[in-house]
C-alpha cells in the first residue's frame, strides 16, 4: 500500500491503536525546558517513578532567561525557580542538561538540530507549540502540554489521535529578497489561521528543495500559525550533509544503517492525501502582517486589505485593527516602527543573521529604533563573531545580545512597551504577546534588517538593489 512519508513515520512509531480512539506512539526524543517541565517533574516525584529514558530527553534553558549579563545571578525570583528546578529534576533523572553559560545552551528548537538530537524519520516532543521546526528533518515533531511532558518522561510514549494528511506544494522559484519567512507568511495569509486544522503538512515542490536546512525549518516551524498538528519535509543530500558528524547522530556503521532507512522516507508516488494544495512562489513577495494573528498578513508593497475581504467576522477585523491603530486600506510601507527583533526559534539562527547583515552593511540603525538582535544559541552567537557580523553590525549601531527566546513571548525582561510597534522576525503577532499592549508585526530578517535602519516599514528590495548598484 502507497504512504506518505508521514504516514512511514508515524505508522513505524506506533505501539498500540486504541480502537475508536488515539493510538500509542513511541517518541524518540523529548526536549525539555524551564517553564513546561517542572510540574511534570513534580508528577513523577509524586508517583515515586523515574524518567523511563533519560538518555532520549534533553533540558535546556531558554524561555525565561535574560538576554543580557547571564553570568550573573538570574533577578526574577520565578524564573531563578524554574531554572533551578530544571536543573535539578536534570541531575536527578541523569538527563544532559545545558543551562545558561554552557557552550550548547540555546533556544531549543535550535539546539536540537545542532547537536544532532534532531534526524530523520524520529518522533520528537516538547512542551512548546514550536516543535515542528524538526520536521525540517523528515521527523514527525510536535509540541505537548505539560501533563503530556509527564507521560513521556515517565514512559516514552504518548496518546495521540493520527492527524489528516495534507500536501502543501510550492512551484517555481523565488524572486529577489523573498525568504522562506515569507513563504510561511504567505501560505498563512491565504489557509489563514485555521486552514490546516486537523491536519499534519508536508510541504512539497522546488521552493522547498531549494531551501537550505535552516530555511526550512523557519517553514516548518510556522506549521502550527495555521492550525496544522505540524510540518515536515522530506529529507535528501541537504539535510544528510547537513547532520552528518553531528555529536548525537549516528556514527560508522551506525550511520550507513541510518542511511539505509533514511532513503526510505519519501512520499510514494500514488500516494493519497486527504487535502492537496498548490502556489507559485513567483507570486510571492516580502510579507508582513498587519493584524493580531499570524494570518493577517499582506505582501509589503500592498495596502490594508477591507473587512469585506477576509474572513473571521467583521468585528473582530475592526477590534484587530484597532488594537494595532491601523486602518483598512491603510498603505503598510512608510509606517513608523519603534523596535525590531530579529531572533526566536523561527529566525535565530546563523543564516538570519547574514541576511539582517546584508542590509545594514555600511548603513546606520536609525535613532528612533530600539533593536534586540538575539542569537538562537551560543554556537550561533559564536558564527556571528568568528564569520565578522558582529563587526560590521557593531558598526552599524546594533548590539548583539546573548542566546534566548527573548522578545518572541516576553516571558523575560525583554517586554516590547505598551503602544509600541516591534517589526519581529518571531512567530506570533497575538495581542500582548510581546509585552502588554505591544504591537507586532511579524517580517523576515530582511525586512527587519530595512525597518531598523529606515525607521519605518521598507521594502528591503530597495535596500538590496542599491547595495548592488
Amino acid at each position: 500500500m502507497s504512504k506518505t512519508l508521514f504516514d512511514k513515520v508515524w505508522d513505524a512509531h506506533v505501539i498500540k491503536k486504541i480502537e475508536n480512539g488515539p493510538q500509542v506512539l513511541f517518541i524518540d526524543r523529548h526536549l525539555v525546558h524551564e517553564v513546561t517541565s517542572p510540574v511534570a517533574f513534580l508528577g513523577l516525584k509524586n508517583r515515586g517513578i523515574k524518567v523511563r529514558y533519560p538518555e532520549r530527553t534533553f533540558a535546556t534553558a531558554d524561555h525565561n532567561t535574560p538576554t543580557r549579563n547571564q553570568h550573573l545571578p538570574v533577578a526574577d525570583p520565578l524564573s531563578a525557580n524554574q531554572l533551578k528546578m530544571l536543573e535539578q529534576n536534570a541531575a536527578e533523572h541523569g538527563i544532559p542538561y545545558w543551562g545558561l553559560g554552557h557552550e550548547k545552551n540555546g533556544i531549543v528548537h535550535v539546539i536540537g538540530p545542532e547537536n544532532g538530537i534532531t534526524v530523520p524519520g524520529a518522533t520528537i516532543v516538547c512542551g512548546d507549540s514550536h516543535t515542528s521546526t524538526h520536521g525540517a528533518f523528515g521527523a514527525i515533531a510536535f509540541g505537548i502540554g505539560t501533563s503530556e511532558v509527564e507521560m513521556v518522561l515517565a514512559t516514552q510514549c504518548i496518546l495521540q489521535p493520527k492527524p489528516k494528511r495534507m500536501r502543501i506544494n510550492v512551484h517555481g522559484q523565488l524572486n529577489p529578497g523573498v525568504t522562506p519567512k515569507d513563504v510561511a507568511l504567505y501560505i498563512i495569509s491565504r489557509l489563514t489561521t485555521s486552514g490546516a486544522t486537523g491536519y499534519f503538512v508536508e510541504y512539497a515542490g522546488e521552493v522547498f528543495r531549494n531551501m537550505s536546512m535552516e530555511g526550512r525549518m523557519t517553514v516548518c516551524n510556522l506549521s502550527i500559525e495555521m492550525g496544522a498538528r505540524g510540518g515536515m519535509m522530506s529529507p535528501d543530500k541537504k539535510t544528510f550533509e547537513y547532520i552528518k558528524g553531528r555529536e548525537f547522530t549516528p556514527k560508522g556503521e551506525a550511520w550507513d544503517k541510518a542511511m539505509e532507512y533514511w532513503a526510505t522516507l519519501k512520499t510514494d508516488d500514488d500516494a493519497i492525501f486527504d487535502k492537496e494544495i498548490s502556489f507559485n512562489g513567483d507570486d510571492i513577495e516580502p510579507m508582513i502582517t498587519y493584524g493580531t494573528n499570524p494570518g493577517m498578513g499582506v505582501g509589503i508593497t500592498k495596502g490594508i486589505p477591507t473587512a469585506d475581504t477576509v474572513e473571521g467576522g467583521a468585528a473582530t477585523y475592526a477590534k484587530s485593527l484597532a488594537y494595532m491603530d491601523f486602518h483598512e486600506g491603510d498603505s503598510m510601507i512608510g509606517k513608523p516602527i519603534d523596535f525590531v527583533f530579529l531572533g526566536s526559534c523561527t529566525n535565530g539562527r546563523i543564516e538570519d543573521f547574514r541576511a539582517f547583515t546584508q542590509i545594514v552593511k555600511g548603513r546606520k540603525k536609525a535613532d528612533n529604533v530600539t533593536a534586540w538582535l538575539v542569537p538562537g544559541s551560543h554556537k550561533v552567537e559564536a558564527a556571528i563573531r568568528q564569520e565578522g557580523l558582529l563587526d560590521i553590525l557593531t558598526e552599524a549601531g546594533f548590539e548583539l545580545r546573548e542566546p534566548g527566546c527573548s522578545a518572541c513571548l516576553a516571558m523575560n525582561d525583554d517586554k516590547i512597551p505598551a503602544g509600541k510597534y516591534a517589526v519581529s522576525t518571531s512567530n506570533r503577532n497575538f495581542e500582548g504577546r510581546q509585552g502588554p499592549g505591544a504591537r507586532t508585526l511579524l517580517a523576515s530578517p530582511l525586512v527587519a534588517a530595512a525597518a531598523a535602519v529606515t525607521g519605518k516599514v521598507t521594502d528591503p528590495r530597495e535596500l538590496l538593489e542599491m547595495a548592488t548598484a
